[in-house]
């Protein structure tokens, strides 16, 4: 990833215009690899209303989409790709959590990735995460990740097909162990949803949500 990649504010569709947001919880939606920002955003319809919501343009051009960082099996992939794209998502929120009563994130596949990335580096940050069919990254010792901070407070959903041909067993193992550790978990398997998302899976995200954000 170059300078270039991440020099300029990333793009952004909002569920609402900017008149509607102000005070609302912000849930940020974070798409997949080789996707883009349209991607995940008909969520919004099927979501609780009271959310603004706003879907992220990951910075790295990938084939007709985007995507966060290399594919971690790939040559390119490195930690330090995992942290720029964080940041870059992390600066634009910056500039607009003021307008909102809290910050959710949800991610789907590899934004499952970026959403728990995030929630590591800013651990005090975010109401909830949403992670959808995706994993968490294995950061070793990176001091950047302050997983120690995590006491198991910040309410986490992951929901997934047992039979997604994407995702490795080796993430699925290393995620299983850091949220049962670090986050107060929510986990639902589906059957015949292989890497998606479905009607099921949406409405828990729906309870999830009111819960865990619109309750407290």
């Amino acid at each position: 990833m170059t300078e270039a990649d991440v020099s300029t504010a990333p793009v952004v569709l909002w569920s609402t215009p900017d008149e509607a947001r102000s005070g609302k919880p912000l849930l940020v939606l974070l798409h997949g690899y080789g996707a883009n920002e349209q991607d995940l955003l008909s969520l919004a319809d099927l979501l609780p209303g009271d959310f603004a919501v706003a879907s992220v343009r990951a910075p790295i051009a990938m084939g007709p989409g985007f995507t966060w960082f290399p594919l971690t099996d790939s040559a390119d992939y490195s930690l330090d790709a995992v942290k720029t794209a964080a940041g870059f998502v992390l600066d634009w929120l910056d500039g607009v959590k003021g307008n909102h009563s809290s910050v959710t994130l949800l991610g789907f596949s590899m934004g499952m990735a970026m959403a728990t990335t995030l929630l590591r580096q800013r651990p005090a940050d975010f109401a909830a995460v949403v992670g959808l069919s995706g994993f968490v990254v294995n950061a070793g010792a990176d001091p950047s990740f302050h997983d120690d901070e995590l006491d198991g407070n910040v309410p986490l959903f992951w929901g997934r097909d047992q039979q997604d041909p994407v995702i490795t067993q080796d993430k699925i193992e290393y995620t299983m162990g850091w949220v049962r550790n670090h986050v107060k978990l929510t986990k639902v398997l589906y059957t015949g949803m292989w890497h998606g998302i479905n009607q099921q899976e949406i409405g828990h995200v729906s309870e999830f949500l009111t819960h865990e954000v619109l309750k407290k």
